[in-house]
């Protein structure tokens, strides 16, 4: 998708700023992504293709996808988005129907990254970027939850 499609779908991006870090991929979504998972399309659809764990309901309400957090990668929840020394965290963003729409990951050096559907990844230095109303289907509303879990030790 050019630069442009991708302001048009995400116009906050103008003004604050951000780059594409990799090509346009159906392989893996923006929740695969949050947790290091390039090869995966997390969705709890039962279609061929898609990766579920069979424990957790089929459903994106925000105890699933915490739980999901916590089993696939030990994230647990935390008061906000701040950067923390030693910590990797994660925001979820939360449409008006309460449900998680996206999955945001920092970055050591505190920026956060996306993957934008079957869009690009891109580097953004807010989260706000990507917030809209959360109203039609394809919004990602807002930033409605924050996790994080330890750097392991190289």
């Amino acid at each position: 998708m050019s630069a442009q499609e991708i302001e048009s779908d995400f116009p906050k991006l103008v003004a604050d700023g951000w780059t594409e870090t990799s090509k346009e991929s159906a392989e893996y979504n923006c929740f695969a992504f949050a947790l290091h998972d390039d090869s995966d399309w997390y969705s709890p659809l039962p279609l061929k293709g898609y990766y579920w764990p069979d424990n957790l309901p089929r459903n994106t309400a925000l105890p699933t996808m915490i739980e999901l957090y916590r089993n696939e990668g030990g994230f647990s929840p935390c008061d906000d988005g701040d950067f923390e020394n030693g910590f990797e965290k994660v925001a979820f963003f939360i449409n008006e129907k309460q449900n998680v729409t996206h999955a945001a990951r920092q970055k050591p050096s505190g920026a956060w990254t996306s993957k934008l559907g079957v869009m690009e990844d891109i580097e953004h230095p807010l989260l706000t970027s990507l917030e809209d109303a959360g109203i039609k289907d394809d919004d990602y509303g807002k930033v409605g939850q924050f996790l994080k879990r330890p750097i392991p030790a190289s």
